[in-house]
């Protein structure tokens, strides 16, 4: 199944499939953004967040999105440093496509940004499949964050992941 993996930019035309994971809540219970009910609204959302993104790629699975991946770069003395985060329709969990999508990125992040050292992903505690990822993917858990980040209206814990290049051709 990994070997059929891939990675592109978004386009406007993919909207019918990013809907699929958009509108799960299944998928939307661990993100910062609401179960999306209207293709209008998340087609503003791709518009406004999703293609200008520096870096945020659709997870391809024999060619047909069915996830998202992005790399947000931090900047000035934070240029070290970017965050990863991910979803997937919830019919594919499980397969190692998450996995095999966050090793493409490492393959590639450390040469898309010149200062980058370390990849950071923020996990909330109960999310215990995105730990797994992190973890097949050669993350490191860092600590926990209590009372990190309001979800939904709640204080969550967070845990801190990280990925620290030690070969500069990575």
């Amino acid at each position: 199944m990994n070997s059929e993996v891939t990675l592109r930019p978004f386009d406007l035309a993919d909207l019918d499939d990013f809907y699929v994971w958009a509108s799960d809540d299944q998928v939307s219970a661990w993100c910062g953004w609401d179960t999306y009910t209207s293709k209008e609204d998340l087609l503003i959302y791709m518009k406004k967040n999703v293609l200008p993104h520096p870096w945020t790629r659709a997870i391809c699975y024999h060619g047909r999105p069915v996830g998202t991946i992005l790399v947000t770069p931090r900047k000035g003395d934070n240029r070290c440093r970017c965050e990863l985060g991910y979803h997937l329709a919830s019919q594919y969990w499980g397969n190692g496509i998450t996995t095999k999508a966050v090793k493409l990125v490492l393959g590639t992040v450390f040469r898309d940004f010149e200062d980058l050292e370390r990849v950071e992903a923020l996990v909330d505690v109960e999310n215990v499949g995105s730990q797994r990822v992190l973890e097949k993917s050669g993350f490191t858990k860092e600590g926990v964050l209590r009372r990190y980040w309001v979800h939904k209206g709640k204080v969550r814990d967070m845990i801190l992941y990280s990925f620290i290049s030690t070969d500069p051709l990575v």
